[in-house]
């Protein structure tokens, strides 16, 4: 009997159409051709060649891909999400980038901008020409967006931002920033109003951090905004409070439901090729039960977690996905993908935390999944109180 991969063993094929499929293949192409050479050496390095792979990356379609208009593919949130997926597979961090750029930054500002902001800065986004990044967290607020300390003063007709932003992707090369600051339009998280900040803007900077142990193939920055004067037309004009950041942030989580699932499914491609070549006692590992065991049982949770990657895809395009259930997504499949990864690495032994194969690569880059674009703690309080009605947040 012929091998199965776990497409083949629960038949995913039959759930995406024509067109998804040929954008499957394009990207896991490009993965293959351009990505997987090079990327182990980009994480050791903690070096990413941004500008290059913008270009690339935007010549394939990939940024805004689900958006329309503005040079945008206008795909279904599917075809974004298997993107992502086959993205993820290669690397969290190269997930990361096309997230933040189009799901984030271009979403921002296609959803909630001007017309002259989009027309300024789409186009070019899209093309991987310029590159965005999205300012919300802070030193000292990251779940709880609404204690916020940057803040936007105005003076005449202007603004005047000052505060920092931290964990940034994309930060210190991005050419234009989202950045969401405290106003004094209105009482508590109500003033809160997003700004698309030129990042030549004097009094901006992006600092990049350094010494990460994971998505170290992603630039990730502190923003430190000092005195940083901006016309009135650069403020969002379409959204006011933490309604416009939170629906960003669901759009990039939702795009991690199906990134994850990538991450996973190459944890365990990595383990069954490893065990069917490794010999132990005169015999494949991939031989024994206790090996079979574990690549069933992962390969039941993979298959599990695309399935539910897919719902929610269709639910999206069918207009009806809420936000506790991006959360279902995201909780369930970055927990089982972080489980798979280790469990892979049990079967790779010591060769599990060396950079030849991808394991302890993905292992460490989900450690960040778990916790950017919504902590696990929060999805399960967004569960928790769907279930229940009550907030228990605070």
């Amino acid at each position: 009997m012929s091998a199965q991969s776990v497409e083949e063993l629960f038949a995913l094929d039959v759930l995406i159409d024509d067109e998804e499929r040929a954008i499957v293949d394009t990207v896991r192409e490009f993965g293959a051709r351009r990505l997987r050479p090079l990327v182990a050496g980009w994480f050791e390095d903690g070096a990413l060649p941004v500008r290059d792979l913008a270009l690339e990356l935007g010549e394939l379609g990939l940024f805004g891909m689900h958006l329309d208009g503005y040079g945008c593919a206008g795909t279904s949130a599917t075809a974004y999400g298997l993107a992502c997926l086959e993205l993820e597979a290669v690397d969290s961090g190269l997930r990361s980038f096309v997230s933040v750029q189009g799901s984030l930054s271009m979403f921002a500002i296609r959803a909630f901008g001007s017309d002259e902001q989009r027309d300024e800065w789409l186009p070019r986004m899209a093309k991987g020409e310029a590159i965005g990044c999205f300012g919300l967290t802070e030193p000292d607020f990251g779940s709880n967006p609404a204690g916020m300390r940057t803040t936007a003063k105005r003076d005449g007709d202007d603004w005047i931002l000052n505060g920092a932003k931290m964990w940034i992707t994309n930060g210190s090369v991005a050419d234009v920033a989202v950045v969401w600051a405290r106003t004094d339009l209105g009482e508590g998280s109500r003033g809160i109003r997003g700004f698309v900040v030129p990042t030549d803007t004097p009094g901006f900077r992006g600092i990049e951090i350094k010494h990460k142990m994971s998505l170290r193939a992603s630039v990730t920055a502190e923003l430190v905004l000092e005195d940083v004067r901006l016309p009135a037309s650069a403020m969002l004009p379409e959204v006011e409070g933490l309604k416009g950041p939170l629906s960003c942030l669901n759009e990039a989580r939702f795009g991690i439901v199906f990134g994850a699932v990538g991450a996973a499914r190459d944890c365990l491609e990595a383990a069954i090729d490893y065990a069917g070549d490794r010999e132990v006692f005169d015999k494949a590992l991939a031989g024994y039960q206790i090996t079979q065991v574990k690549l069933a049982d992962m390969a039941l949770e993979v298959g599990k977690a695309q399935l539910l990657a897919l719902h929610l895809g269709r639910r999206k395009d069918a207009g009806g996905l809420r936000p506790e259930q991006i959360s279902l997504g995201k909780l369930n499949n970055v927990r089982e993908a972080i489980a798979i990864a280790r469990e892979c690495r049990t079967i790779l032994g010591a060769n599990g935390i060396t950079l030849e194969y991808p394991v302890i690569r993905h292992a460490n880059n989900l450690e960040s999944v778990l916790t950017y674009e919504g902590t696990s703690e929060m999805d399960q309080l967004m569960i928790g109180k769907a279930l229940t009605g009550k907030d228990a947040f605070r």
